[in-house]
C-alpha cells in the first residue's frame, strides 16, 4: 500500500507502469506556437473536433508543457467529503491532471490520442467528462487509476506517444539518412549563426538589414557578421551564405528568432532552477515601448543556495491596461507557465502608483488575496526621488531655481553652435589655469565637459545638473555675454532670453540654492546609488536612510557657517555682488510679521531658504521613510546587530510568517536563536558579518545553515522583502535600446526574448552552442539532419 495523503489509499501496481518521458523536447508546429494553448482539461477543444492536418502539431505543443497538474493548498470536497489528493501527481506523473473548474481528473495521454468520440463504454470518464468518484481510487486494488492504465486504450496511447518522442523514426528522418560529415557540416553552420545571434543581441544590435540581397553594399549585422567569420575560418566559409544548402541557410528571420526563443528559454530555466523550492519575491513595473504599447517587467528577488540575494528578470509581457486584475492575471499566468509555486511569494516590490500600491483593489492586495506574506514594500528609490522633487518644488524660491537652472541650460544649449562655444571657453579655461599653476595634469583630469538637464524622472539627473553649472559656470556666463554682444547673428528674442539668463547667473540668490542644492543632494546621491544595488537589504536600506537624515540634520543645525563661507568665495572669486546681510530685505513673496518692522537678508537666507529647505527634506524622508510604522521591519532589525533579540523574532515569525514555521518549529526557534547568539559571539566569521546579507552568506560558508536551518529560513523571508524596483527600470532602459524607432515593429515575443538574454548575460554565456543545437533540432522536424 502507498500512503496518498491523510484522505486516503491507493494501492501501487503489481507490474512497472509503461510511464512516458514528457522532458524531451519535440517538435511544435508554427500554427501551435503563435497560438495559446488551453491548459485546463475541462476547458479545451477535444482533439477529435480538431482539424486532421492540425493534430499531431497540437500533441507535440502539449507533450512539451507536459500535464496540467496544480497544486491546491485544498482542494474542494464532494458531497461525501471526499477530494482529491495532491499526492497522486506523483504516483501517475506523466498521464494524471486535474481541473479545478470540474473538480475532476483526467488522462492526459488519452486525450491527446482521442481521435474518435464514445470509442467504448466510460471511456470518456478521463477524457471528457472527467473522473471524480474518489472512493474508487481508495478501493484497493481495484483503484479506478491502476484499472484505467490497464486498459487497452490507454496502453495505445502511451505507445502512441513514445513513438511520436521517437525522432529517429519520423518518416522524414527514414527516407532521407544523411552522413556524419554532412551533418558536422548542418551543425557547424547552425553554431555560427547561434554565435552570431547571440553576439548580435549581447550589444543589443539588429539582426536583419534593409536590402539583404546579394548586390545589396549592407546586408544587415547578421549576414555581414557570418561573412567575416567565414573570412577568418575556412571550415565556416566553405558552410555559409552562398555554400549553404538551399533549404538549410540558417539565415531566415524564423530561424534566428527560434534561437533567441530557445536561449530565453534556457536562461528561464535556469532561473527556475536558482529559485528551487525558496521563496521569492516579485518586482513589476510597467511602462510603454516606441510602439506604444504598454509592457510589463517581472523581476523575481530570491536567495540563491549560496546564500547570495539575487534579482533576475524572467519576461515582459504585453498587457491590454493597467488596470490591475489585468496586471495579476499576466503576472500569474506567466508564474505559472515557467512552474513557479505562486504559494511561494514572500514579497511584493512596485513603485506607489494607486493600480500597484492599493491597498483594497490593487495590485498587492489581489496578491496578497491568494499569498497573505507576500508584503508589500514600496521602491525605496522612488520614494527617495518623491522626496526630493518635493523638497526642490515646495520651497518657491527653489522651485523658482529649477526653472530658471533648465531655462538657463537651454539657451546656452540650444544649438551646436553655442555648445561648440561652451566647450571651447571651457578649454580655454582649462588652458589658463594649467599655465597659471592652479590646477595639475594627469590621465582623466581636466575633462571638457557639457551642461546636463535635470528629470523628475532619471534618478540623480538634478545633482549632476546643478554640478555641471557650478563646474562651467564662468564660462557659461561668457557664452551668454556673447550671445548678447553679437548683434548681427542673434535676434532680439535670443538675446533677450540670454539677457535673462545671465541676469540670473549675476543673482546671490541663485548662486546660493545652486550650492545648497549640490551639498542636500550631494549627501542623498550615495543612498540613492546604495538602494539601486540588487543585492541590497531591506534592513541595510533603512539604516542608510537613518544615517543620511541624521547626515541632513547635523548639516542643518551645524552647517550654516562653512556652507555660507563656501558660497561667498565663489561669488568673490568670479566678482558677483554679495548683498548686506544686515540689510532689510524686501520682496513680493515675503509677508513680514507684524511685530517685525523688517527682515534682513542674513534672516531670509539662513532662516527662509536654508533651514526652510533643509526642514522640508527631513519631512519628506521622514513620512516617507518612517520605519517605526513598519512593524516588520522593527522586528527583524536585530538580526544585523551584535545580539539578535530573541523575542523580537520570535514575535515576527508567529505574527508576519505563521505559515512558514509549524508549531513545533516556532518553539524550535527560540532555542536556535538563544545558541546562535552564544556562537555568534564566539565564531569571528559569524560575528564579522555587518549586515543580514553577509550574515546569510556566513552561514552558508561555515556550514551553519544546517544547523539553524530555522534561523536561516528567518534571514531568507526577510531578505527577499525587496528594496527598489531599478531592476525593472533597468529592463525598461534596455527595451529602448532595442525598440527605438527604426525598429518600432518588434512582436512582443521577438522583444521580450532578447532583453532576457540580454540583461541576464551572465547566464546566456554559460550556455554551449551544442546544446542549443539538440534543442533546434527536437524544436520541430528540420529538412536537414542534425
Amino acid at each position: 500500500m502507498v500512503d496518498g495523503g491523510s484522505d486516503g489509499m491507493v494501492v501501487e501496481p503489481d507490474h512497472p507502469v509503461n510511464e512516458v518521458n514528457l522532458n524531451h523536447g519535440i517538435p511544435i508546429g508554427k500554427e501551435v506556437v503563435d497560438n495559446n494553448l488551453e491548459r485546463d482539461p475541462a476547458k479545451r477543444m477535444q482533439m477529435f473536433d480538431r482539424p486532421v492536418n492540425l493534430r499531431e502539431q497540437v500533441r507535440r505543443a502539449y507533450l512539451n508543457l507536459g500535464p496540467y497538474q496544480i497544486y491546491l493548498k485544498e482542494y474542494p470536497k464532494d458531497q461525501k467529503q471526499r477530494r482529491f489528493i495532491n499526492a497522486w501527481f506523483k504516483m501517475f506523473p506523466s498521464w494524471l491532471e486535474y481541473s479545478p473548474t470540474t473538480n475532476a481528473s483526467y488522462c492526459f495521454l488519452c486525450y491527446l490520442f482521442n481521435d474518435k468520440p464514445n470509442v467504448c463504454n466510460g471511456y470518456d470518464a478521463f477524457t471528457v467528462k472527467g473522473f471524480n468518484n474518489w472512493k474508487k481510487v481508495n478501493d484497493g486494488k481495484n483503484c479506478a487509476f491502476l484499472n484505467h492504465i490497464d486498459s487497452s486504450q490507454h496502453r495505445n496511447a502511451v505507445t502512441y506517444s513514445e513513438n511520436l518522442l521517437n525522432q529517429a523514426t519520423h518518416i522524414g528522418n527514414v527516407f532521407e539518412k544523411q552522413s556524419q560529415e554532412q551533418i558536422s557540416k548542418n551543425r557547424l553552420r547552425l553554431k555560427t549563426s547561434i554565435d552570431v545571434v547571440r553576439w548580435l543581441t549581447y550589444q543589443a544590435c539588429a539582426l536583419r538589414g534593409h536590402d539583404e540581397s546579394t548586390n545589396s553594399k549592407n546586408r544587415g549585422n547578421f549576414l555581414e557578421m557570418l561573412k567575416i567569420l567565414a573570412s577568418y575560418n575556412n571550415e565556416v566559409a566553405k558552410v555559409v551564405l552562398e555554400n549553404a544548402p538551399y533549404n538549410s541557410k540558417y539565415t531566415s528571420s524564423d530561424i534566428q528568432k527560434e534561437i533567441l526563443d530557445i536561449i530565453a528559454n534556457k536562461v528561464r530555466c535556469h532561473i527556475r532552477s536558482e529559485v528551487g523550492d525558496s521563496y521569492y519575491c516579485v518586482m513589476v513595473d510597467e511602462s510603454r515601448d516606441e510602439s506604444k504599447k504598454e509592457q510589463m517587467a517581472i523581476v523575481l528577488r530570491f536567495v540563491d543556495a549560496q546564500g547570495i540575494v539575487r534579482e533576475r528578470f524572467l519576461d515582459l509581457v504585453h498587457v491590454r491596461d493597467t488596470l490591475s486584475l489585468t496586471l495579476k492575471t499576466c503576472l500569474w499566468n506567466q508564474l505559472l507557465q515557467h512552474k513557479f509555486d505562486v504559494q511561494k511569494i514572500r514579497g511584493q516590490g512596485y513603485d506607489g502608483a494607486s493600480n500597484m500600491r492599493g491597498k483594497w483593489n490593487g495590485l498587492q492586495a489581489l496578491v496578497r488575496d491568494y499569498c497573505p506574506c507576500a508584503y508589500y514594500v514600496h521602491c525605496f528609490a522612488h520614494r527617495l526621488q518623491l522626496a526630493l522633487v518635493s523638497a526642490s518644488t515646495e520651497i518657491i524660491p527653489v522651485h523658482q531655481f529649477f526653472s530658471h537652472l533648465v531655462f538657463t541650460i537651454n539657451v546656452v544649449c540650444a544649438s551646436s553652435k553655442r555648445h561648440d562655444e561652451l566647450q571651447k571657453a571651457k578649454a580655454d579655461e582649462i588652458q589658463k589655469l594649467l599655465d597659471l599653476g592652479e590646477i595639475g595634469s594627469g590621465s582623466g583630469l581636466n575633462q571638457v565637459r557639457t551642461l546636463s538637464r535635470p528629470g523628475d524622472t532619471r534618478w540623480g539627473s538634478h545633482f549632476k545638473s546643478v554640478c555641471s553649472l557650478i563646474e562651467m559656470y564662468d564660462v557659461t556666463r561668457v557664452v551668454l555675454q556673447g550671445i548678447i554682444e553679437d548683434l548681427s547673428h542673434t535676434t532680439h528674442s535670443q538675446r533677450g532670453d540670454a539677457d535673462t539668463a545671465y541676469g540670473y547667473l549675476q543673482s546671490f540668490e541663485f548662486v546660493f540654492i545652486l550650492h545648497l542644492m549640490k551639498e542636500l543632494m550631494g549627501k542623498t546621491n550615495d543612498l540613492s546609488k546604495a538602494l539601486q544595488k540588487k543585492s541590497q537589504d531591506i534592513l541595510n536600506a533603512m539604516e542608510l536612510v537613518s544615517s543620511t537624515k541624521d547626515n541632513l540634520n547635523t548639516f542643518r543645525n551645524n552647517g550654516w557657517d562653512s556652507f555660507f563661507a563656501k558660497v561667498t568665495f565663489f561669488c568673490n572669486k568670479l566678482q558677483i555682488d554679495l548683498p548686506d546681510m544686515e540689510a532689510p530685505y524686501t520682496s513680493t513673496r515675503y509677508r513680514p510679521r507684524k511685530k517685525d518692522l523688517h527682515v534682513t537678508f542674513g534672516h531670509y537666507y539662513r532662516v527662509d531658504l536654508f533651514n526652510a529647505t533643509l526642514d522640508k527634506q527631513l519631512h519628506e524622508l521622514n513620512s516617507r521613510f518612517n520605519e517605526e510604522t513598519i512593524e516588520l521591519l522593527s522586528l527583524s532589525s536585530s538580526l544585523s546587530s551584535k545580539e539578535i533579540n530573541v523575542d523580537d523574532i520570535c514575535l515576527l515569525v508567529e505574527k508576519y510568517y505563521p505559515q512558514d514555521f509549524t508549531d513545533q518549529e516556532k518553539i524550535q526557534l527560540r532555542y536556535q536563536l538563544e545558541i546562535f547568539n552564544i556562537e555568534k559571539s564566539k565564531n569571528i566569521n559569524l560575528s564579522g558579518a555587518s549586515t543580514i546579507s553577509d550574515l546569510c552568506k556566513s552561514l552558508v560558508d561555515t556550514k551553519k545553515r544546517e544547523t539553524y536551518y530555522l534561523v536561516d529560513r528567518v534571514i531568507r523571508l526577510i531578505l527577499t522583502l525587496p528594496v527598489s524596483t531599478a531592476t525593472t527600470e533597468r529592463g525598461f532602459s534596455a527595451m529602448k535600446i532595442f525598440k527605438n524607432r527604426l525598429r518600432n515593429k518588434m512582436s512582443d515575443d521577438y522583444l521580450a526574448n532578447s532583453l532576457v538574454i540580454y540583461i541576464e548575460k551572465e547566464i546566456a554565456e554559460n550556455f554551449d552552442s551544442e546544446s542549443i543545437i539538440d534543442e533546434f533540432k527536437n524544436l520541430k522536424g528540420r529538412r536537414a539532419e542534425l
